[in-house]
């Protein structure tokens, strides 16, 4: 058996395309021979974005506007992935939202935290993957075959480290919002729900959960971070792509209903 990763012929759905992991998603899926059909709330495409398109054939791709919050906008979307590029073939739900610290220039005690808050995160992170599988995902089951990959979190099994954020000139002093962890472990548990119930209809359905993966954090977090990872660094985008695309490929065939941490080894101490 080749070892080669193809997706030729496959149509990959990627949803919260244009975020910060979609584009790492999406280069994969397209270098590998998929067809990529995004998903996301506008179809304004960063200046990133688009020179990460024309590394690849442009008609392999298709952006497609709807949200992830909106049942109805993401089966008209469905209609216009039908239309334009076929069946689903792999559905990576990526759609999400993360606070860092200063996303929102604010920061709250514990009890403090305001409804609304946690209320989006609930609503994007969770309730957003579960709307995207009842739209797409059914579209699979009914077609007999296909990959599901939830986007979860280090944070869905792991509680964040408040001593990561100490440093920070913030009052009160910053804390992850506690809905995304919750949103990432009821995406896992999700997972295993939908990979039970469309096992039989030949659909497999899993969670990648990368740990901390470099972006705009301040050097001083990197290295905390950093130091609480065996490998002793955060991930890098080359460290997540292998794993999906063992996961949207026949590699993973008789891997259904787990989750796979791509953490550098971070919950093994």
């Amino acid at each position: 058996m080749s070892t080669q990763i193809d997706l030729s012929g496959q149509v990959a759905v990627v949803t919260g395309v244009l975020g910060r992991l979609g584009g790492i998603w999406t280069d994969a899926l397209l270098g590998a021979g998929a067809v990529v059909v995004g998903v996301d709330r506008t179809t304004a495409i960063p200046q990133g974005f688009g020179e990460l398109l024309a590394r690849h054939p442009a008609d392999r791709f298709r952006l497609l506007e709807a949200d992830v919050t909106d049942a109805e906008s993401l089966r008209r979307a469905l209609e216009m992935c039908l239309a334009e590029a076929g069946s689903p073939t792999v559905l990576v739900n990526n759609a999400g939202i993360d606070q860092p610290p200063s996303a929102t220039g604010g920061s709250w005690l514990f009890g403090d935290i305001p409804a609304e808050v946690s209320d989006a995160v609930l609503n994007v992170n969770a309730l957003g993957v579960l709307r995207v599988c009842q739209v797409f995902g059914s579209e699979m089951a009914r077609k007999g075959a296909g990959s599901v990959i939830n986007i979860g979190s280090l944070y869905g099994s792991m509680a964040p480290d408040p001593r990561l954020y100490e440093h920070l000139p913030q009052d009160p002093p910053f804390l992850k919002p506690p809905a995304y962890g919750m949103s990432k472990a009821g995406v896992a548990a999700l997972t295993r729900y939908l990979a039970a119930l469309w096992g039989p209809q030949g659909v497999r359905v899993n969670t990648l959960s990368p740990g901390g993966v470099l972006g705009g954090q301040d050097q001083l977090f990197r290295g905390k971070f950093s130091d609480r990872v065996p490998l002793r660094r955060m991930a890098e985008a080359t460290d997540l792509t292998g794993p999906l695309l063992f996961l949207a490929s026949d590699m993973s065939s008789y891997v259904t209903g787990t989750e796979l941490l791509v953490d550098g080894g971070y919950v093994c101490w």
